[in-house]
C-alpha cells in the first residue's frame, strides 16, 4: 500500500510528484498514456505556448533556452520526460484507471493491471479530458470533414474550400491563423462574444512578466482581485487574428447554434457553406470513474476547498480556479501542489 496514490502524470502530477519526493511519503504516479508528455506531442504540429520559457518550468528543474522565447509543445513533451527521469519519479504508464472506491480508510484504485491501494489520492487529471463539441455537430454532412481542436494536426487534413473555426479562445485563435496560410481557403472563426485580445509583449517584456509582478495570476479565488479576473473574458494574446480580421482575411461570424447538411447555422439568422469545420470548444471533465458520491454536489461538479475534498484522504491538483488564476497554467500549477502535499503530510 502507497502512502499517496497520483492519478495523471501531467505537469499537475508531475510537480505533486517533485514535493512527495522530498516528503519521505510512498507514492506512485500512474498515467494511461504510453509516455510521459504524450498529450502535447498528439496537439496541433505549429503550437506553441503564449507563456515564456522563465514561466514554463516545473519545480526544481528549469526550462532550457532562451527564457524570453515560446517553447513549442514538443519541447515541452521532451521536457516532462527530461524532468521525470531526473527527479526519478516512480511512475506506471499504460495504467488506465476504471474506478476509485474507498473503503474504511482505505483507497483502491482499479486499473487494466490489478488493483493499487493507497491512504491519500491526488487526481491530477487535468480539465482537457472530454472534446466538448455541440450536439448539433450530428447534423452536418459525412462531407464535411469535422475535427476537434485536439484532433487538428495541420492544414493538410482538411480539403479546399470553406473552413469554420468555432471558438474563440487562444487554441481557435491560433489555429485560424494558421489555416489563412493556404490560399485554397476561406476562413470564418465563429463567437459566442467579442474576443479581448492583449499583446504578447509589452516594452520587449512578456506581458506574463507583468502579471507576475502585480500578482494577478497568483490572485486568490475568493480575494477581489480573483474574483474580477474570473468574471474577465478569456483573453487571446498577439495581434495577429485581429490583424487578420481586419484585412478581411478572417471572416468573423457570431455564436453557431445550429447545422443542416453542409451549412452552420448563426444566432443572427446567418449561414455559411462549409467543407470543413474545426470545434475549438474546449473540454469537458470525467470523473464518473471517481465512485464516491460524497466527493460531488448534486449537479455532478467536484466539492473541495482549494483541492482538498470534504472525503478524508482524496486531493485534486491543477483544476481551473483551484485557488487561482494560474492553478491550472504550467509555470503555476507547482504552487498548488506544494500546499495539497503539505496538507497530506500535516495530516
Amino acid at each position: 500500500m502507497y502512502d499517496v496514490l497520483v492519478i495523471g502524470a501531467g505537469q499537475a502530477g508531475l510537480a505533486a510528484g517533485y514535493y512527495l519526493q522530498q516528503s519521505g511519503l510512498t507514492f506512485l504516479i500512474v498515467d494511461a498514456a504510453s509516455s510521459i508528455g504524450e498529450s502535447w506531442r498528439k496537439r496541433y504540429d505549429s503550437l506553441r505556448l503564449f507563456t515564456p520559457r522563465m514561466y514554463d518550468g516545473l519545480p526544481g528543474m528549469p526550462l532550457s533556452g532562451n527564457e524570453n522565447s515560446l517553447p513549442s509543445k514538443d519541447e515541452i513533451a521532451d521536457y516532462f520526460e527530461n524532468y521525470a527521469k531526473q527527479m526519478e519519479l516512480p511512475i506506471k504508464l499504460n495504467c488506465k484507471i476504471s474506478r476509485l472506491s474507498k473503503q474504511d480508510e482505505v483507497y483502491y484504485a482499479e486499473t487494466n493491471d490489478g488493483t493499487i491501494e493507497a491512504r491519500n489520492i491526488i487526481v491530477a487529471t487535468g480539465p482537457f479530458q472530454t472534446k466538448n463539441v455541440p450536439h448539433f455537430a450530428k447534423a452536418l454532412s459525412e462531407h464535411v470533414i469535422q475535427l476537434h481542436s485536439s484532433e487538428y494536426k495541420n492544414i493538410s487534413q482538411f480539403l479546399p474550400g470553406t473552413t469554420v473555426v468555432v471558438g474563440g479562445g487562444n487554441s481557435g485563435a491560433q489555429i485560424a491563423v494558421e489555416l489563412t496560410s493556404d490560399d485554397k481557403q476561406t476562413v470564418y472563426i465563429s463567437i459566442a462574444r467579442n474576443i479581448t485580445f492583449r499583446p504578447l509583449h509589452i516594452m520587449r517584456r512578456s506581458i506574463f512578466w507583468y502579471f507576475e509582478k502585480i500578482g494577478i495570476l497568483r490572485a486568490s479565488a475568493d480575494r477581489m482581485v480573483g474574483k474580477w479576473l474570473r468574471n474577465q473574458p478569456e483573453y487571446v494574446y498577439g495581434y495577429e487574428l485581429k490583424e487578420l480580421m481586419t484585412q478581411g482575411k478572417v471572416n468573423l461570424r457570431p455564436r453557431a447554434i445550429n447545422a443542416i447538411d453542409d451549412r452552420i447555422l448563426y444566432e443572427d439568422g446567418s449561414e455559411t457553406r462549409i467543407d470543413n469545420i474545426i470545434w475549438a470548444t474546449g473540454f469537458k471533465r470525467n470523473d464518473s470513474w471517481i465512485d464516491i458520491n460524497t466527493a460531488f454536489d448534486a449537479q455532478g461538479v467536484i466539492i473541495h476547498e482549494r483541492g482538498v475534498s470534504p472525503v478524508a484522504g482524496l486531493y485534486f491538483v491543477g483544476l481551473p480556479w483551484q485557488t487561482s488564476r494560474g492553478s491550472a497554467l504550467l509555470g503555476w500549477v507547482k504552487y498548488d501542489a506544494q500546499k495539497i502535499v503539505n496538507h497530506i503530510i500535516q495530516r
